[in-house]
């Protein structure tokens, strides 16, 4: 089944997390990327990591569903072939330092020359504008500089970063969904554009209310652990047996529903906790009460409670808790793709949301490096295998793997 965005032609020339995330996300509803990498080495994020047999496996999640061709950019053949293939794309995504791909002949303005109906998703650290702009920047800086890590950790303790590439993976849906409304845009009024977008700015807007709670109140939000500072409760418990859970009473009806899993009903009629701003003002003693109560039970004991009643309670699953999950396996979250660098199945994170009548696919994990070069290289641009060998261009590789006989 073809998806829903085939037919889109995205040209990727983009390294590390945000934007290949984001291209990822197209590719997996059926738009044909070709990614640019540079020869011998390729993207850095093949080196990222834990590999398998020097196989660079976050590289596979990222880039599946794509193609792989090798070009320097620095060069003339590089610079050349960039805008051959940018003639017949949709989209471009890049994500070098502000006025990089102009210093080498191939920015926004002259790719725009070959296809004017370009569009051109321009992802950086700080933006193509401001005093900031020409500063390199990565997801790590953003989280700082977005105010996600001074929110982050306990009170008194350090700053926390998050586990994982937040700022960049963020930036990769916000990049997905911008580029879809450009293109929009160019099939509404047949304009092309750039879309300037720095990696510090979804984050900035997805932290939540402190803007506004600090212009109009001159709150400036401070660390609280696991806590929220507009609901209660909200936290991480401890089970009996030194298992983890998590529990969110967002609306009266939900605490009220928790109050009476844990087996502790009195607490609603308490005047302290009585509506979520008094649970707010005493929530240190509203935790503690909870902490009390789940420390009664061990963590099969509370999720068979939660789940009869309905409670709005989670374990704090660990990786392999989430691969063995009956939910997770039900709705097919994890998906096992062949790989024929590795020649074994990878499972990863399956597409994100289920369309009814387009669903997306993972056509499989992200290519060997330059294993498209003689289709798109030679076939399809037309340059002769001498002129790409003296460029230092691979042109064949050894064979792939072949999936195991069923």
């Amino acid at each position: 089944m073809e998806g829903a965005l085939s037919g889109v032609k995205v040209l990727e020339l983009s390294n590390f997390l945000a934007a290949p995330m984001s291209t990822m996300f197209m590719a997996d509803f059926g738009a044909d990327v070709l990614k640019v990498e540079q020869p011998g080495k390729g993207d850095e994020v093949r080196y990222w990591g834990e590999n398998r047999n020097g196989v660079g496996l976050y590289y596979k999640v990222l880039n599946r569903g794509k193609k792989s061709v090798t070009l320097d950019l620095r060069t003339p053949l590089g610079v050349e072939a960039v805008k051959r293939l940018a003639a017949d794309v949709d989209l471009v995504v890049e994500n070098y330092r502000t006025g990089t791909l102009e210093k080498w002949g191939i920015g926004y303005e002259t790719l725009r020359a070959v296809n004017p109906g370009l569009v051109m998703m321009r992802i950086t650290g700080y933006g193509q504008t401001g005093p900031y702009s020409d500063r390199p920047g990565f997801g790590t800086l953003a989280e700082a500089y977005a105010g996600y890590a001074h929110i982050s950790g306990y009170p008194d303790d350090a700053p926390l970063l998050p586990g994982f590439g937040l700022a960049d993976s963020t930036t990769g849906l916000m990049a997905a969904f911008l580029a879809l409304v450009a293109l929009n845009e160019r099939r509404r009024s047949g304009r092309g554009q750039y879309v300037d977008l720095a990696i510090y700015e979804t984050l900035l807007t997805l932290i939540g209310p402190h803007v506004v709670n600090y212009d109009q109140l001159g709150i400036v939000q401070q660390r609280a652990g696991s806590r929220l500072p507009f609901t209660a409760p909200r936290n991480t418990y401890r089970t009996r047996d030194g298992k983890w859970v998590t529990i969110g009473g967002s609306a009266q009806s939900a605490f009220i529903n928790i109050c009476e899993t844990l087996g502790i009903p009195d607490l609603v009629r308490d005047p302290r906790f009585s509506d979520n701003r008094q649970r707010l003002r005493n929530v240190q003693a509203l935790d503690d009460a909870i902490q009390a109560a789940v420390s009664r039970f061990g963590l099969a004991e509370l999720l068979a409670r939660s789940e009869e009643r309905r409670c709005t309670m989670s374990p704090v699953n660990d990786v392999a808790q989430i691969m063995a999950d009956p939910h997770i396996r039900s709705r097919e979250n994890i998906r096992a793709v062949f790989d024929e660098e590795l020649g074994c199945d990878l499972r990863m994170q399956d597409v994100v949301g289920k369309l009814s009548a387009s669903p997306g696919a993972i056509r499989h994990p992200g290519p060997r490096l330059g294993q498209h070069n003689r289709e798109i290289l030679v076939e399809r641009l037309g340059y002769s295998e001498a002129t790409l060998a003296e460029a230092g261009i691979t042109l064949d590789l050894p064979p792939a793997a072949e999936p195991p006989a069923l």
